[in-house]
Parts: C-alpha cells; structure tokens; sequence
C-alpha cells in the first residue's frame, strides 16, 4: 500500500473548522430528512443553459449552481430556514447568502455566494468560479468566508451516493448533495432507468421542525425537478 501523503498537519482553518464542527456535534440537536430525486430535466436544463453562460460570464455552469439557486428560491419561500439560533431565540435574517463546502488542504472551508437569491444562473456559476479558485489557492479572504445563512456540502463528483453533514455554527440547516446515477425506479405503474440524486438535510431542531424541514426540502426537489420553470 502506498503511504499517505498527509502529514496529519492540521492548519489553522483546520483548526477552526473543527473547534466549530466539535460545537456543533455536541451542542445542536441535529436531524435529517433525505429526498431521492430525478435528475432527468435537472441535466437538460444544464445542458442548455453551458453555451449561454459561456457566452455572458466565461464559465461553464455547474449542477451546483443550479443547486444554489434552488436553494437560494426556496429559502425566500421559507424564511425561517435562512434563521439561526442566537441565545435562546432565533434569528431571521435578510440576506439569503449560500456557502459552499470546498476540500482545501487539510481542511474543509465554507466560502459564501452573497445574496443568492438576486443573482441570475450565470453570476452565480462565477462568484461559485472565483472562489474555489481563491480556495485551492489558499487565497480566500474573511469576507469569502463569512455571512453565510445556508451551507451546501456536494461529494457528486467524488462518486458519494448520500451522506449526512453537520451544520455549521450558527446557521441552522445544511444540505448534503450526492452523485447522479443510473437506477431503475418504478414510476406510474412502469419500471425504467432514471438518472437519481439523493439529498438530505440537516436541521437545528431548536429553530425548524420536521414539518418545516420536510416542506423545505420538497420545494427545493420540486425547483430542480423543473428548473425550466423559474431559472
């Protein structure tokens, strides 16, 4: 077996990511609500939409853009998802700004698209762009990484079919993104083959419901399952 090369070095941002995750493990009542969901208009809406934002903005849009954006529509539809809990009472906020979770070395960063649910497809594949180049260069600035009202942590490109992520302080809900894959699924009486993505969110008990949580999660598959209806 080839040895690791990780030094097991934890970086300052390491640190604090863990002082944060620890906080977060122990001190929030956290649970989880998981949708399936087919991808099908999700790719063709991609798909149509590259040339277009390659024209206007110079970079090639992503599924997590669109999962930003999602997510960005529904949190305007259900504003106290986009709260957090703040000594004993909940604190709603007016800005809707979406994190990102980005693998950097030896550590794992939020960086933040600021007011997601104002920016068009296209802004938001660049701002997505920008800082995950700033990331891998270890150039993030304070203000990439704070204000963020919603996180989403996306392992589709690692192969992860689903997975369960913790929330980060103070924010109440974090969604964990799995890969597309081929299953066969049966759907109005007939059996076929459909392309799949598993989400499921993590929720602050102390701030949502599971009621809430579930309506939530359900507006955010019903944007992606017909993004063609509101990009």
């Amino acid at each position: 077996m080839a040895a690791s090369s990780d030094t097991g070095t934890v970086s300052s941002i390491g640190k604090i990511m863990a002082e944060r995750t620890t906080q977060s493990w122990t001190q929030v009542p956290q649970f989880y609500v998981t949708r399936a969901v087919d991808a099908s208009n999700l790719n063709a809406s991609r798909a149509r939409r590259v040339p277009e934002v390659e024209r206007s903005h110079g970079v090639k849009a992503t599924h997590t853009d669109i999962l930003v954006a999602a997510v960005a529509r529904a949190l305007r539809h259900f504003p106290r998802m986009n709260g957090s809990w703040n000594n004993g009472s909940i604190a709603m906020h007016a800005e809707v700004n979406v994190a990102l979770a980005m693998a950097v070395e030896n550590a794992v960063v939020t960086a933040v698209i600021k007011n997601a649910d104002k920016l068009a497809l296209g802004d938001i594949a660049k701002a997505r762009k920008e800082l995950t180049e700033r990331a891998r260069a270890n150039r993030l600035t304070p203000a990439d990484i704070q204000g963020a009202t919603f996180t989403i942590s996306n392992l589709g490109m690692m192969e992860v079919d689903a997975f369960t992520a913790i929330i980060v302080p103070p924010q109440a809900e974090i969604l964990a993104v799995g890969a597309i894959k081929d299953q066969v699924v049966a759907s109005g009486g007939f059996i076929g083959i459909k392309p799949m993505m598993n989400l499921t969110l993590t929720s602050d008990h102390r701030v949502i419901d599971g009621a809430r949580a579930a309506e939530f999660l359900n507006d955010v598959v019903a944007g992606l399952t017909d993004p063609d209806k509101w990009l």
